[in-house]
């Protein structure tokens, strides 16, 4: 549900399909392809291999789940109140005008950061950093796997679901979906402050 939640497939369904308006039907799938493996192969990455990027650099798991908290609140927030999540993506728009629809833009921006933006890496190594076990990492890395396929058949059926959807059952889903993420952001940083305190004692 957290994946679920930080990705909003529902959410940015609109997105996908303003950026892939004037595409045929092989392009547009080829399009959401490449987004949700490139995305999956971030957050499996950082799920793999965050750890080690954050000893490199000196950063400790509480500060990256305080930082991550804040971010995925922010999201949250901007979700409850029907606003923009610039936090997840850029202007996918202006791309989009500048050089025309292509295969490319399922890599950057709706692969990097629309789907993989800051909130769901936060998210996942959250859930990989509570238990450092390796068969954690793999049941948290197939999660995410299937939460991809299931934006991969909502991307490319699109079309048929907003036709049948009403628009106000769209913002209702949104809106849970916020509400969501602001309360795991909650936990995220609880965890963080608590972890904090304990390396705190520690010293």
């Amino acid at each position: 549900m957290g994946f679920f939640a930080i990705l909003n497939p529902v959410g940015n369904l609109p997105v996908f399909l303003g950026m892939v308006e004037g595409c045929d039907r092989k392009l547009q799938m080829k399009i959401a392809r490449k987004a949700v493996v490139s995305a999956f192969f971030i957050i499996a990455f950082f799920s793999l291999f965050g750890h080690l990027v954050f000893r490199m650099f000196g950063i400790t798991l509480p500060a990256f789940e305080i930082a991550g908290g804040i971010i995925v609140f922010i999201i949250g927030y901007q979700l409850l109140n029907a606003m923009d999540t610039t936090l997840q993506h850029d202007s996918g728009s202006k791309s989009r005008k500048n050089r025309g629809p292509t295969d490319e833009i399922g890599i950057m921006p709706l692969g990097i950061p629309l789907l993989a933006g800051p909130g769901t890496i936060s998210t996942a190594m959250n859930f990989v950093g509570s238990q450092k076990s390796f068969l954690n990492v793999l049941l948290v890395v197939g999660v995410f796997g299937v939460i991809c396929i299931i934006t991969y058949f909502l991307f490319i059926f699109g079309n048929k679901i907003t036709a049948r959807l009403n628009p106000s059952m769209l913002k209702i889903t949104s809106r849970i979906m916020g509400l969501i993420l602001a309360v795991i952001a909650v936990q995220m940083m609880i965890n963080g402050l608590h972890g904090a305190f304990e390396l705190f004692n520690k010293a």
